[in-house]
């Protein structure tokens, strides 16, 4: 569904300047690099430095970040302490160094600023006069100050660039243009600083006050942070006691937290273009993240208990996991030897009854006398395996679906391979969800069919269904979507990965290989939720010595498939580039132009309050698109637990009964009702008023045919 950062072209523009500025520097060393096999194009750009960014052009002029990075590279010729011997302050010292850095270069800026307009200037404006003069004070600080120096061998040696997809290029680049923006406002950036370093104080200074009191006997009050803000004790990374009854520790919190508000703030700049600022925000948030001080060992209060608990044989143990991490070129996020489809997943009954080269059809052994007459084809998402909707007996949606009488179906994708490459999205929606509800209707002898698409599976619902519109074709009774979108004008922050530079980038990767590598995908979609798919792995697993946790859903994540070229090509541009969906007539398939107003069965949609990659009020808009009824349905949560929600569990959903229509999200929540529990009952009530009679269960497998193999098959078992 979507793609990598642009990061290689980012990464190669760090390298090459390191070589062009250096001819006689050492090559950045590659070895061992389990990504060095795709290309240079997966080259990692840590090893560039903090100062060896890609290059920015500001204001029509380019200047390379290569003579930066000479300089940083000399500056490593001084040995720089290691980070674990770095006391607990040391994520902090990084911060101020910075900020005083940034600051430093605001309030020399005044003699480049034109005269007569010296508090007016933009920051494109002073960006020629002042970056070379800036390079060489940012190289000196490198030289002079050992936090930084620190940070900037750190990113050349840390061997978690090997298994960490955080682009350093991007967060430096991101960095530079919150710097240069202070610069052109030297005034209002001078004030800022003055007020972080204010709030800095006072809480520090609250925090050693409350310790001295609570040391004397004292009764105190529950502390505020700065600002008057409640203790941030809803961050889970600083759940241990340690960060609020220690004043260091807490001095060390407060500040990380004071620091990143700032920082994010400096981000926030109205005069950006959308674009523009939610990549800059998004590069900022990923650097505030992978500067927490839980990341180093030093300055974890729960890690440093661990250790002496175990007398160093956590440290042994997490040392033992990097280095197989590194090994494996990825981060352990789960435990792979816990689960297996077939095994513990994936383990309702039934047969695979069709096969062709895009996909294998199961149908699920039946769990009630009687069945309802109209059967259920389920299509999830071919960027995943399908078994998310079939865990075990407790979470699976087929399970459930089955105990209610349904008839079910469910297509599993093949994982492609470089021989298809070829394959386009017609092949998709031919061989995918109009070649599986033939054998549907074959099989069990229905004239028409219920149909669910999860995800992009969803998506090519929508494609299928206009398709079938426009030719006539009624063989789908109702239609479920499952946060999918159509409207793809709001994408949240997978946006920071479709510009055009990224899809050529890609499209280029793609030729070369075939498909799109899963690695990529994995990658994009832990950096949209870092601190709960990259960052507390790391802690536990580097910090603490734990082996990751044994997660179902964690082992469907990392259970990911490559994309065919020529399909995700298509999907890519065709959606998220230029959004052709919702015009009608521009997109023609099998040489049908579709018109998704002309869809008009019965639709039940679900998004999911918290999804950061189909964001709920983006699902929405399949209300107006549709030219049938639609009932819209908010559950809690994110993109896969907020659809994962068996009943008994955790969980709300919203729903709106006005029988008005609304015309905007907000608009529609405003007249919601919330509900208590899982949304699935709702939606097994609306799928069962389509669904028909109930009567004998028909037969396993289509007639005259035996079955091709057991439930789940062999596409979902490929690597």
């Amino acid at each position: 569904m979507a793609i990598k950062d642009a990061a290689p072209r980012s990464r190669r523009s760090a390298r090459a300047g390191v070589s062009e500025a250096e001819p006689g520097a050492p090559a950045p060393q590659q070895a061992g690099d389990p990504r060095a096999e795709d290309g240079p194009a997966q080259a990692d750009g840590a090893q560039a430095g903090v100062a060896q960014a890609d290059e920015t052009q500001t204001g029509g002029t380019q200047t390379s970040g290569a003579q930066a990075g000479g300089a940083a590279t000399e500056a490593m010729a001084d040995p720089a302490p290691a980070a674990s011997q770095q006391p607990p302050g040391s994520m902090l010292g990084l911060w101020t160094s910075w900020l005083d850095l940034m600051r430093g270069q605001v309030l020399s800026a005044g003699q480049a600023v034109p005269e007569g307009q010296p508090w007016q200037v933009r920051a494109d404006e002073v960006a020629g006069r002042v970056l070379a003069d800036s390079v060489r004070k940012v190289n000196d600080a490198l030289l002079q100050d050992p936090n930084l120096r620190t940070l900037d061998r750190l990113l050349n040696a840390n061997p978690l660039r090997e298994v960490i997809p955080v682009d350093w290029a991007e967060v430096a680049r991101a960095l530079r243009t919150v710097w240069l923006r202070n610069l052109g406002r030297p005034g209002s950036a001078v004030q800022s600083a003055l007020d972080l370093n204010l709030r800095l104080w006072r809480s520090a200074l609250d925090a050693w006050s409350e310790a001295g009191r609570r040391w004397l006997g004292e009764e105190t009050a529950a502390p505020a942070t700065p600002g008057g803000k409640a203790p941030p004790v809803a961050d889970k990374r600083f759940a241990a006691p340690e960060w609020q009854s220690n004043p260091l520790f807490r001095t060390l919190r407060d500040s990380y937290l004071i620091a990143s508000e700032w920082l994010l703030k400096q981000g926030d700049a109205p005069d950006l273009d959308e674009a523009e600022r939610l990549r800059l925000n998004f590069h900022l948030r990923q650097f505030i993240d992978a500067t927490s001080p839980t990341l180093a060992l030093a300055s974890n209060p729960a890690a440093l208990r661990r250790a002496m608990e175990t007398g160093g044989a956590s440290i042994a143990s997490g040392i033992r996991n990097l280095l197989a991490d590194v090994k494996a070129g990825r981060l352990s996020m789960v435990d792979a030897t816990a689960f297996a489809p077939g095994r513990n997943l994936a383990l309702s009954e039934g047969k695979v009854v069709y096969r062709n080269r895009l996909i294998e059809l199961i149908q699920y052994a039946p769990r009630t006398e009687t069945t309802h007459a109209v059967p259920l084809l389920m299509l999830p998402p071919w960027i995943n395996k399908f078994y998310i909707l079939d865990l075990q007996a407790k979470n699976s949606m087929v399970r459930h679906l089955l105990d209610r009488g349904f008839t079910v179906f469910m297509v599993s994708w093949k994982n492609p391979d470089a021989s298809m490459d070829s394959i386009g999205i017609e092949d998709y929606m031919e061989l995918g969800p109009l070649a599986a509800s033939e054998v549907v209707g074959e099989i069990t002898g229905a004239r028409q069919v219920n149909v669910m698409g999860y995800c992009i599976g969803g998506t090519l619902l929508a494609m299928t269904l206009a398709w079938l519109a426009a030719k006539g074709d009624d063989r789908f009774n109702s239609a479920t979507f499952m946060v999918s979108l159509q409207d793809f004008s709001r994408v949240g922050d997978t946006a920071v990965f479709m510009d055009e530079d990224t899809v050529d980038l890609v499209e280029q990767q793609m030729l070369e290989r075939g498909y799109l590598d899963s690695r990529d995908m994995a990658n994009m979609f832990n950096l949209l939720r870092p601190n709960d798919l990259i960052w507390v792995n790391v802690v536990n697993n580097y910090l603490m010595g734990d082996k990751p946790a044994a997660f179902d859903i964690l082992y469907w994540n990392s259970d990911s498939t490559r994309m065919a070229r020529a399909a995700h090509s298509w999907y890519l541009r065709n959606t998220y580039r230029e959004n052709n969906l919702i015009v009608p007539g521009r997109v023609t398939l099998k040489g049908e132009p579709i018109d998704l107003g002309r869809i008009t069965l019965d639709t039940y949609a679900v998004g999911a309050e918290k999804d950061h990659i189909v964001p709920w009020d983006a699902a929405w808009h399949i209300t107006h698109l549709f030219g049938g009824d639609v009932r819209y349905v908010l559950a809690s949560s994110g993109h896969v637990a907020g659809i994962i929600n068996p009943p008994g569990g955790k969980g709300s959903y919203l729903v709106n009964e006005s029988g008005t229509p609304a015309g905007t999200p907000t608009l529609w929540r405003q007249t919601a009702s919330k509900r208590e529990g899982s949304w699935w009952t709702d939606w097994f009530d609306w799928l069962g008023a389509h669904a028909g009679a109930r009567g004998a269960p028909p037969p396993m497998g289509r007639p005259g045919e035996a079955p091709l193999a057991d439930a789940p098959g062999t596409y979902v078992l490929e690597r």
